[in-house]
């Protein structure tokens, strides 16, 4: 795994190919960046299957639960079967403008 520091999030991309392992790995390790906003970079994956995608969903809740956002980025799988809980983007861009937008929700109390 390869963990980048950012602004206010943590970016994690993943080094092996296999998306369902990386989700258990970052499950594993999630104390480490329990408070952290997380982005997990997904854009190497360019025929990701709902059914990985769904390996995220634990962590994303379990995260989202302490106030913190977790947003995965990947640009090939239909928007419209992700569910609600999760936060998925195309794009590096619009991880981190969602990540900003949801801090700034948090300050506002919402």
């Amino acid at each position: 795994m390869i963990s980048q520091k950012k602004n206010n999030y943590i970016l994690l991309r993943d080094e092996k190919d296999d998306a369902v392992k990386f989700a258990d790995f970052i499950g594993s390790i999630h104390h480490q960046f329990e408070n952290d906003n997380l982005v997990i970079d997904l854009l190497k994956y360019g025929q990701l299957q709902l059914n990985e995608l769904l390996a995220y969903l634990e962590i994303s809740n379990h995260h989202r639960s302490s106030k913190k956002s977790f947003v995965i980025v990947n640009d090939t799988i239909n928007i419209d079967e992700v569910p609600e809980e999760l936060n998925v983007v195309p794009t590096l861009v619009e991880a981190e403008d969602m990540v900003n937008m949801e801090e700034l929700e948090r300050e506002l109390g919402f």
